[in-house]
């Protein structure tokens, strides 16, 4: 591949027509009504225009923030790629169940090419935020970086570097973000982050429950499920690992499949035989109401909690509590006189009482029934509550430790992975939660540990040195935009942020050096899939010219490691292509059975024979030698922990709660609509906002129920303003049914794109939510947010 070609096609004088071809749109004539090729077929029709003998089809997958890691086969000639296939349907069975890429999957060509390409490393030349750079070379970049970091960390101490998450890439062996980490390690250290954006409330929750987070089974027991329900759960969008194939396999069979959430997903849509919409911030009222008919109904298995449960009711409760402090104590009333019967939560959670009632004797009465929970939910304010909540309704009906049961809660498994890289212990013993570091820019010895603050009582110096890798989480995503455009465009708070990525996103406006990334088909990597996903694929690099003068975040850490004098320890005497060989020949110590190193480059995948797995199935079988990992030793529907942490918004039991920011917060006289967000089949967090093809699939706009519409004069077409004191978003509505009244919803992951006035026209839900931790977890609750709309 040529300069000429690649200036060519990357150029924006480039023809919309030639482009498109280029990328792949107009390979063939498309004829309305037909269906496209699929699988074997499409490669052969694909392969029938690429008779040249010089076509190499070469499988790898993304290491994008996707939690399918779906087979992707790049055709190359002439080191470029002209079109992109997936995986076959002959391909596919129930012990390779990997997904076939999406429409993200099948638009890589596009991204790869794309004329906004970051193409070489740049300096701020205007003010933060603005977005004005000028091209550098490599040399004076590194060290920039290199004399930078070592000033700063002179003068401030090790606590003022941060590493912030890399929310485009999970679930390949080696990132930016790791890297750093090591760099930061063998040079003074930095203030560490805990914590998932994406899962940290339930994650940190469900131990309290089962003394593990590791809650999931193996996909293939969900098979034996005679009923479904996805609480907060969207995987035909987001997609974890390979559960989209064992929902369809439910389906053949006639399993009841019941979806519950306040918007009409495309899960709702593909497998969903009935919905079951409610108010956001409401889902522990819903539990609440389910478990009181259940228990009421006699429908609980009795027999499962006197052996398994402590905290069910006054017969088995912990020493040293007072009475009425139990679960049924709490769910009839026994303390507060308020029976939490169906007419008490539909007021609540708006779903009406008949269908509260049917719901939970259909959960009570089928056994075995899998209740999974999303990561949706728990991204609220009272997050770790509905996490725990889904784990108590799987313990009272006896659905723990057995197939086509669920024990819910976070879900994690314990399974094989890739080897990763050992991680260097930090020497600076402070960390903070992912949702502090802008306080820690502000005002650093303000954190406590009611805040998250952890391993030192406080911090005694501001960030001032980021490095982001991979990510637009210095902006677009996280909450309350404008309070973090305040904190970054000081210079005299952040003295020096740096930010790698393939595009001037949003973030990178607010980088001081610019670096250009290569993408996962510009090196090698080692990609799994999510949660209970039990394979890996090599992600190969498929092409071997470079794109312009990006670079691998190693290569560039690596120098700056030299010139800090580490240099050796940083990289072992590894090369980026070293270490993953290294890595893959470290998996290979666990899994025997994998082939050579070259070999497997050219199978790509492996699938983990670990088996069939159900969570807790030991302690179910065995409880006297096998107890759960709890102080107790039991399942703890009531948690002495919790209970003696003596906190009002953390309960001992699981409970509904009024959540700040919720429907019956006062504010809401104020702002009355719940704003919720969800991630989008055409997005991987904000990767892909600006690929033009997936703006087409999915555009961005407010959704809004016909009766909210109505109150507020709004007709299909109009554009809104969205809006909190917090800030204003200006978006395009969608009125429809497919959202419960009293919620809109906006996509997640859309760039900040700000007028003239600040006022942001890119539909970024960041810009109306708060950065507000959990009461327990000190997470994300980022879901929580109260707006009103108004016609433009």
């Amino acid at each position: 591949m040529s300069e000429n070609f690649l200036e060519k096609i990357t150029s924006k004088k480039f023809s919309r027509r030639t482009f498109l071809k280029w990328s792949g749109a107009v390979t063939a004539p498309v004829i309305i009504g037909s269906s496209l090729p699929s699988g074997a077929l499409m490669d052969k029709a694909y392969a029938a225009g690429e008779s040249d003998e010089k076509v190499t089809i070469m499988p790898t997958c993304s290491t994008f923030d996707c939690g399918g890691k779906c087979l992707i086969k790049a055709h190359v000639k002439d080191d470029v790629i002209t079109r992109v296939t997936t995986r076959s349907n002959e391909e596919l069975n129930e012990q390779f169940p990997i997904q076939k890429a999406c429409v993200r999957g099948r638009s890589y060509r596009m991204f790869q090419y794309h004329p906004d390409r970051l193409k070489y490393p740049m300096k701020r030349v205007g003010k933060r935020g603005e977005g004005k750079f000028e091209r550098i070379s490599w040399e004076e970049a590194v060290e920039t970086i290199a004399s930078e970091t070592k000033r700063i960390t002179k003068k401030y101490g090790p606590e003022s570097r941060f590493n912030g998450q890399s929310t485009a890439v999970t679930g390949g062996v080696f990132d930016g973000k790791q890297m750093i980490d090591r760099l930061f390690a063998l040079t003074g250290g930095y203030v560490g982050c805990y914590h998932s954006v994406s899962f940290g409330n339930t994650a940190a929750a469900t131990p309290y429950t089962y003394g593990t987070s590791l809650s999931g089974s193996s996909l293939d027991t969900l098979l034996d499920t005679k009923l479904l329900i996805l609480w907060g759960h969207n995987p035909a969008e987001t997609i974890f690992g390979h559960s989209n194939y064992y929902f369809q396999e439910l389906k053949k069979k006639g399993v009841k499949i019941i979806v519950v959430d306040p918007r009409y997903s495309e899960t709702v849509a593909a497998y969903a035989d009935e919905w079951i919409p409610l108010l956001p911030t409401t889902d522990n009222a819903l539990m609440d109401a389910m478990l009181y008919v259940i228990i009421n109904e006699n429908l609980h298995d009795q027999a499962f909690i006197d052996r398994y449960c402590l905290g069910f009711d006054e017969t088995n409760m912990p020493e040293g509590v007072p009475a009425n402090e139990s679960l049924v104590a709490y769910l009839f009333g026994q303390k507060d006189g308020i029976p939490k019967t169906p007419e008490w939560a539909e007021k609540i959670c708006k779903v009406p009482a008949d269908k509260i009632r049917q719901f939970a004797i259909e959960y009570g009465s089928t056994k075995p029934a899998a209740l999974m929970q999303g990561w949706g939910p728990q991204r609220h304010y009272r997050g770790e509550q509905m996490a725990r909540g889904s784990s108590i309704l799987a313990s009272v009906t006896g659905n723990v430790g057995i197939s086509g049961g669920w024990a819910s809660g976070f879900g994690s498994i314990e399974r094989s992975i890739p080897a990763t890289p050992t991680a260097i212990e930090n020497p600076f013993p402070g960390s903070i939660s992912v949702m502090n570091w802008v306080q820690a820019i502000e005002d650093a010895s303000t954190l406590t540990a009611d805040d998250g603050l952890k391993g030192v009582e406080q911090l005694e110096q501001n960030i001032k040195l980021i490095y982001n890798t991979a990510g637009n989480l210095l902006l677009s995503q996280f909450p309350d935009v404008n309070r973090t455009i305040k904190a970054l465009e000081d210079e005299s708070k952040v003295e020096l942020i740096v930010v790698t990525d393939n595009f001037i996103s949003p973030s990178s406006k607010f980088a001081d050096i610019v670096l250009p990334e290569t993408t996962f088909f510009e090196r090698e990597n080692l990609g799994w899939a999510w949660e209970t996903g039990d394979y890996f694929i090599m992600s190969n690099k498929v092409l071997n010219q470079q794109f312009y003068e990006a670079r691998t975040d190693y290569d560039w850490i690596a120098e700056v490691a030299d010139k800090l004098g580490v240099g050796k320890e940083f990289t072992e005497g590894r090369s980026y292509a070293d270490w993953i060989k290294f890595l893959y020949d470290e998996t290979r110590v666990d899994q025997p059975d994998l082939p050579g190193y070259e070999k497997f480059k050219k199978t790509a995948v492996h699938y983990f024979k670990d088996g069939t797995r159900i969570a807790f199935k030991e302690q179910i079988d065995d409880p006297v030698n096998h107890p759960f990992e709890t102080p107790s030793g039991k399942i703890e529907i009531f948690s002495k922990d919790l209970y003696d942490m003596n906190h009002d918004e953390i309960p001992a039991i699981p409970k509904y709660q009024p959540s700040w920011e919720g429907p019956e917060d006062t504010i809401a006289e104020k702002f009355p609509l719940q704003l919720i967000t969800w991630k989008g089949k055409n997005r991987a967090n904000s990767t892909f906002y600006s690929h033009p093809w997936l703006k087409e699939i999915q555009k961005q706009a407010l959704w809004i129920n016909p009766i909210d519409a109505d109150k507020r004069g709004l007709k299909a077409g109009d554009k809104v303003e969205v809006f909190n004191d917090r800030g204003k978003v200006n978006i395009l509505v969608n009125i429809t049914q497919r959202i419960i009244p009293g919620a809109v919803g906006l996509q997640a992951g859309a760039w900040y794109l700000p007028d003239k006035n600040g006022i942001d026209q890119g539909g970024c839900a960041n810009v109306l939510n708060a950065q507000k931790v959990t009461p327990l977890a000190k997470g994300n609750a980022h879901q929580t947010m109260l707006v009103e709309v108004k016609k433009l």
